[in-house]
């Protein structure tokens, strides 16, 4: 036997070998059951090491995990950012709100805010759009029944309840009843496959977005603190951090959900799109702005 042979014939036994040593300690953990999540995630993690499973895989399999722990609470969208539709609207009323949220998906409120009594899809609306003259519009007759749910109603729970219930948003009600939220099947699902982009979401490759109607700015969580600096004429520091999602987060003190709001300086931050790892959108405002708003309201 050559040298050649000789090499390969050792390399291909310690590759043997360490496989078996490895499927030793996995079957070491597997033959009593992995006591509790960390030990069942040590596991995957050595799957990862041996290329049994890929990082995006393994994210995934951590995100089912993580949303047998996690609450419609942690990932609600907030009272404030919700898009409501009033019953006392007409079909051209709708529109300009349909239009610009670009949501598929709207609660219809009665005589308040907290008076959720159905849910709006927007295509429903198509058929009034094409007759000639003013078209005989009853928002009723549209509305899809809404899925009510506490907001400690677990993630997993909501999803299969999604599933049986063929609905695709939430409406999260507080403890009297009014409502804190919303939270929709895609919310879910990205707990567990990741951010998820669709033709509506933002994609600007600037970190700045845009300015909305009430006078706040959205701005990407990565932007670098000195772009942010430089655009809205601030100085703060970046030598702890150099972005200003972290800066935000630090401030807030955990990773914020979504509606979660804090002030820095003169500027409130608040978060308009976040998971359970990172803040990834913010609305920013100046305070006096943000006191005239709330004392309007």
């Amino acid at each position: 036997m050559n040298d050649d042979q000789s090499d390969s014939s050792s390399s291909t036994s310690n590759n043997v070998s360490s496989h078996k040593s490895w499927l030793g300690r996995l079957g070491q953990a597997l033959a009593g059951a992995p006591k509790d999540r960390e030990e069942l995630v040590e596991v995957l993690r050595l799957s990862l090491e041996q290329g049994i499973l890929d990082q995006n895989r393994l994210s995934m399999i951590e995100g089912v995990l993580r949303v047998s722990e996690l609450q419609a609470r942690d990932i609600i969208v907030a009272r404030s950012q919700v898009a409501v539709l009033q019953r006392s609207c007409s079909v051209w009323d709708l529109l300009p709100t349909i239009i610009e949220t670009g949501h598929s998906r709207f609660p219809v409120t009665g005589e308040s805010r907290d008076d959720v009594i159905g849910i709006l899809i927007a295509k429903d609306l198509l058929p009034y759009l094409t007759r000639d003259g003013e078209p005989e519009f009853n928002i009723r007759s549209l509305l899809r029944p809404a899925l009510f749910i506490p907001e400690s109603k677990r993630l997993d729970a909501l999803l299969k309840l999604f599933q049986e219930s063929r609905n695709h948003m939430a409406i999260v009600v507080d403890e009297y009843g009014g409502l804190a939220g919303i939270v929709t099947i895609e919310d879910v699902i990205e707990q567990i496959v990741g951010e998820i982009d669709d033709e509506h979401d933002l994609d600007e490759e600037g970190y700045i977005l845009n300015r909305q109607e009430d006078g706040r700015t959205v701005v990407k969580a990565l932007a670098p603190i000195a772009d942010f600096n430089d655009h809205f004429n601030t100085a703060f520091s970046d030598e702890e951090f150099d972005t200003i999602g972290g800066l935000v987060a630090n401030r807030i003190g955990h990773v914020p959900r979504r509606g979660e709001a804090t002030d820095i300086g003169e500027l409130r931050f608040e978060v308009v799109r976040a998971d359970s790892r990172r803040i990834q959108l913010l609305a920013v405002q100046r305070l006096e702005a943000a006191e005239s708003a709330r004392q309007a309201q």
